[in-house]
């Protein structure tokens, strides 16, 4: 009975042993690949899935003449989200058009004023030039009449000429003098024309140049309501997903009001936050593996963008200050950008989702 006894405890002994030896090396064999993997593994449950979210506002302010998407419906580039009431606008630029036309006529009539100006210009010159020459002659015509009676002025001392002789050289004189005169005179009222009119042409080029300014400023002006009212019409300006709808017909909303947010399905990427002792070996361009809780049957493959600048807490609005107050250390986790591969799994992920992600450090 006593051996029997033996024999059980021997036997239960050495099962214990085994069942120790074996424990121990599956936790040594467990113990061995962790510490294998975390040489080559870095791992993190603080990340998010992230795409960039658009804010569809309106420019203008007005009523909600009509909407055409829903909640969490897909639309394109391009494609009409909201439509407002554009009767106003429609107004403006028809009464910009109204002002361009005047402002176009206004220049057509200063450059026929401006041709009409040069023409008198030319005009005045010319007679400028005739009244020039005709001074020409009576200076020519003066100093013969002049010569003949200083001639005449010594024959008649003499009595080789008549008394009736003297006289008309007299009087021819005279009259040589008296259209040198009216020459002058005709000459400098000329010349007063000529400067007005050409004073004249300068300032019509001044209203020609002052009426075509004028001009381009409404065409500004029809341009910025053409602008305005094609914002009547707010359109997607990415493909993607809408999402938070807050619009309603006959809605007034105002400039920079949110009706949507639209969720760019193209451009998917991840943030984790990793502590700042897991970052010495990372490098740009490493493997990641990520797995989302949501589809944890999924493995996600991406590569390292790049890595934050700074840890997320020197991002917050209000950042610790350790020179204040009493100093408590706090491992700090810096963001690490993830691109995703171009899969058609990447469809799945939602912004917000969290994801594990694993980067292979060698």
């Amino acid at each position: 009975m006593e051996q029997e006894r033996k024999a059980k405890a021997k036997k239960k002994n050495k099962r214990f042993a085994i069942t120790l030896i074996a424990i121990i090396i599956v936790g040594a064999t467990f113990g061995i690949y962790k510490y294998i993997q975390g040489q080559r593994h870095e791992e993190t449950d603080d990340a998010q899935v992230e795409a960039n979210i658009s804010p569809i506002t309106p420019k203008v302010s007005g009523f909600v003449k009509k909407y055409y998407v829903e909640d969490n419906q897909h639309v394109n580039a391009g494609d009409t989200l909201v439509v407002l009431d554009d009767r106003d606008f429609i107004i403006k630029v028809k009464q910009a058009e109204t002002v361009l036309a005047y402002a176009k006529a206004n220049v057509q009539s200063s450059g026929a004023n401006l041709q009409t100006a040069e023409e008198n210009v030319q005009s005045s010159t010319y007679n400028s030039r005739a009244a020039e020459g005709s001074i020409e002659l009576a200076k020519v015509k003066y100093e013969r009449t002049l010569s003949d009676f200083k001639r005449y002025a010594e024959l008649i001392k003499t009595k080789s000429i008549t008394d009736q002789q003297f006289e008309q050289a007299q009087a021819d004189r005279d009259a040589a003098a008296s259209q040198l005169e009216v020459a002058k005179r005709q000459y400098e009222a000329t010349t007063r024309e000529t400067s007005a009119k050409k004073s004249q042409a300068v300032m019509s080029q001044k209203g020609i140049s002052l009426a075509e300014a004028l001009m381009k400023e409404r065409e500004a002006d029809l341009a910025f309501a053409k602008l305005q009212l094609s914002y009547c019409y707010i359109l997607a300006p990415i493909s993607g997903t809408v999402s938070k709808k807050n619009v309603q017909v006959g809605q007034l909303v105002q400039a920079g009001q949110s009706l949507y947010a639209l969720v760019d399905d193209n451009d998917k990427w991840v943030v984790a936050n990793y502590k700042e002792t897991q970052v010495e070996k990372m490098r740009v361009g490493q493997t990641v593996e990520m797995e989302a809780d949501a589809y944890s049957d999924i493995t996600f493959i991406g590569k390292i963008q790049s890595i934050s600048p700074a840890t997320g807490a020197k991002f917050s609005l209000l950042p610790p200050d350790n020179s204040s107050g009493n100093f408590v250390k706090v491992v700090q986790r810096i963001p690490v950008k993830i691109v995703l591969d171009k899969t058609d799994n990447n469809k799945l992920l939602r912004a917000g989702m969290n994801v594990i992600v694993d980067v292979h450090l060698k």
